[in-house]
């Protein structure tokens, strides 16, 4: 096997003091030093990146920028790189050392593949690790099958790897998209090319106060939940004026049904700024399962739909007040039964709802 030229690129902006574990994470990879190269696309930063970059002289490439977010940042560092593959990383993440050496391996077998992702830790500093709650492992031609569409995740930065090839069809990234163009990224390259999800976890995402999509939409700053509900809007916009100029019919069943995760998304957020009525909390639930039935289980699908039809009793504020009562009979029946009973229907209890 020949082992292509990889560029890493790390966007950053005012994360100085995150930055080097960055690039110390890349420099760790059980991977031929001499077929890596490294960008740290630096976009505007006002803080000591540059000056703690210095030491790494040329291990590194360090691209500065004026200010002008993501989309730029990627489209600044893309123009710079000369891998086959390009892989991402956040300069406040980190990578496991044997990332680079399983993607390559991953493009190696599936020749035909545009992009590969895989699982993170979420990490929080020091030793301590949690899983994601998010990943779903969708592979092969994403857009072939409504189920495969429907599951297919939106993952992080640091977990993404392109080819070349099927990158280019996605550029220039459209530089509006101050945060989220990795996300324009993943959401179309499923149109131009397989996909490959890999169920290993190969990064540490950074947990820290600035993560502007990890936030909890009630605990978060008005401003946030602004900042990122404009994002998502603008990340809508600029996915459907790409499918469109690629021939790609909006109103069909399931592009509509995927397209309007960003929507519900937005939804959600702006109950946070402002209350909905019954009514509206109502439609906003009784149509998830609607949409996404066909990936959701039986228990699933009826507990969404009683979940909306609480709203108009319970109110915004006080739906939490109907999970209190599943958890609570969830606790109570493997208080009063779990022991006793055989192992798959201790299953079925433990996974109630």
């Amino acid at each position: 096997m020949t082992t292509p030229l990889v560029t890493v690129v790390i966007d950053t902006f005012n994360y100085g003091h995150y930055v080097e574990d960055a690039v110390e994470s890349v420099l760790a990879q059980d991977f031929p030093r001499e077929m890596l190269e490294i960008l740290v696309v630096d976009d505007g930063s006002t803080d000591d990146t540059a000056e703690r970059l210095k030491k790494y002289g040329d291990s590194i490439r360090y691209l500065p920028k004026a200010n002008g977010g993501q989309g730029s940042a990627f489209n600044f560092g893309f123009a710079a790189a000369r891998g086959e593959i390009i892989a991402l990383l956040d300069a406040d993440d980190l990578w496991l050392p044997d990332k680079l050496r399983r993607v390559c391996e991953t493009f190696e077998k599936s020749p035909e593949a545009g992009m590969v992702y895989h699982r993170t830790h979420l990490w929080r500093g020091g030793a301590n690790l949690e899983n994601d709650s998010y990943f779903i492992g969708v592979s092969g031609r994403v857009t072939e099958s409504r189920v495969s569409l429907l599951r297919y995740p939106m993952v992080g930065t640091s977990c993404l790897a392109f080819r070349r090839s099927a990158l280019n069809k996605l550029l220039p990234v459209p530089e509006t998209l101050r945060s989220q163009a990795d996300a324009y990224l993943t959401a179309l390259v499923i149109f131009v090319a397989p996909v490959v999800a890999l169920p290993e976890f190969l990064a540490k995402y950074r947990l820290h106060g600035a993560n502007l999509f990890q936030a909890n939409a009630e605990g978060a700053a008005r401003g946030v939940i602004e900042n990122r509900m404009a994002m998502r809007g603008a990340l809508l916009t600029e996915i459907r004026e790409w499918l469109k100029r690629e021939g790609h019919d909006l109103g069909a069943p399931n592009l509509r049904a995927y397209l309007k995760q960003w929507t519900k998304a937005n939804e959600l957020d702006s109950f946070a700024l402002c209350k909905p009525g019954r009514w509206r909390y109502f439609r906003h639930l009784f149509e998830m399962p609607r949409l996404y039935g066909e990936i959701m289980s039986a228990r699933h699908r009826a507990y969404s739909y009683v979940q909306a039809f609480s709203a108009l009793i319970l109110g915004y504020d006080h739906l939490y007040l109907l999970e209190r009562l599943r958890t609570g009979y969830k606790g109570l029946l493997r208080k009063s039964f779990g022991a006793a009973l055989p192992s798959e229907e201790r299953k079925e209890v433990a996974t109630h709802g």
